[in-house]
């Protein structure tokens, strides 16, 4: 299995790691700093370097229960036991960061249900358990507030069952976190958010930066879907 560090780190861009499987188009590596898709956040891209050669990763993805490091059309899989260097590509890892945190402050703002969401480097959405209409220039301001206060963010874990005994921390309602690995990650913005998230986040709320409120859809009676935009 592979060591996931980027659920200690995310700001980690770069690390050394050595090849447990390969195959046509694939790598598996005994560590990595490389998100794998889940949780509606993208897996990353970025390069791969040893020896005798490169490759660029193209998406990363669970395949069978682990990670796997997707390479370009044509690429050459370094052999088992080879010893490799990754580096992500960092501008548009930090923009799903500041994405991925931005929606938890959203969902702080619209204190509802939420039943799906999607991140991207240029514009994200949350869909939420709701009938009311919203204020999008309330709801801006509101999200403007929170990134501007500084809150600092830190991830940490939790037993299954401590999760158990408090299932109002988990606020997607169509989505669970895995289970299976004995502890739950929760992700932790001081004095506003505390829910389960394995996704990559950023230490502070002001890194967030500029956000903005998008368009606002009408996805069925009991739904609406809130997008978000980063301007720059």
């Amino acid at each position: 299995m592979t060591k996931d560090l980027f659920r200690e780190d995310s700001y980690l861009k770069a690390c050394t790691a050595t090849v447990t499987a390969s195959g046509d188009g694939f790598v598996r590596l005994d560590q990595t700093i490389f998100y794998p898709l889940g949780g509606g956040q993208p897996g990353d891209t970025g390069s791969l370097s040893w020896d005798s050669g490169t490759a660029r990763i193209v998406d990363t993805r669970y395949v069978d229960g682990d990670i796997a490091h997707m390479l370009e059309d044509g690429a050459t899989s370094p052999a088992v036991g080879t010893s490799v260097n990754l580096a992500i590509d960092w501008d548009r890892r930090y923009r799903h960061m500041r994405m991925h945190t931005a929606m938890h402050l959203l969902g702080t703002v619209l204190h509802y249900g939420v039943t799906g969401g999607n991140i991207s480097a240029e514009k994200s959405r949350l869909d939420f358990d709701m009938e009311d209409t919203i204020d999008k220039e309330a709801v801006g301001a509101a999200l403007a507030e929170l990134v501007a206060a500084d809150h600092a963010g830190r991830c940490r874990w939790i037993s299954e069952e401590e999760l158990d005994a408090n299932p109002e921390l988990v606020r997607t309602m169509s989505v669970q976190p895995p289970r299976g690995r004995g502890a739950i990650r929760l992700l932790e913005i001081e004095g506003v958010d505390l829910q389960p998230c394995g996704g990559t986040h950023l230490r502070s709320t002001s890194e967030v930066g500029a956000v903005r409120i998008g368009k606002v859809g009408k996805k069925g009676r009991h739904n609406r879907r809130v997008n978000l935009h980063l301007d720059d």
